[in-house]
């Protein structure tokens, strides 16, 4: 998975939202590292929709253009859970390493 498409699925899990709602949630949970572009967006989002993960929720009419809402999926939520099961196990086997593997200070030299 993608971290544009983890973010996004991330962003979903509490509420519906459109486009730039999800960009602005992205943007908060991945404390500015991940910044979606408009296009990225809705491209990813053809992409979840596609597997089932995402779906749209609802269209509105907002200053006269159609903003549509996504909402997680429980296929989505699934795979995203899948996901971070899978990351924070990455991320512990590679802390154990680098646990492992750092030089043993000199205490008390100087």
């Amino acid at each position: 998975m993608t971290e544009p498409a983890f973010f996004i699925l991330a962003a979903l899990i509490d509420a519906p939202r459109h486009g730039y709602g999800i960009v602005g949630e992205v943007t908060d949970l991945s404390a500015g590292r991940v910044q979606l572009k408009i296009g990225t967006l809705y491209g990813v989002l053809d992409r979840l929709v596609g597997d089932g993960l995402v779906e749209l929720d609802r269209e509105e009419s907002f200053q006269g253009r159609l903003r549509r809402y996504y909402r997680l999926t429980d296929r989505g939520l699934d795979a995203l859970t899948a996901e971070t099961t899978r990351q924070a196990a990455n991320a512990e086997a590679a802390t154990r390493r680098l646990t492992a593997h750092r030089p043993a200070t000199a205490g008390g030299l100087g």
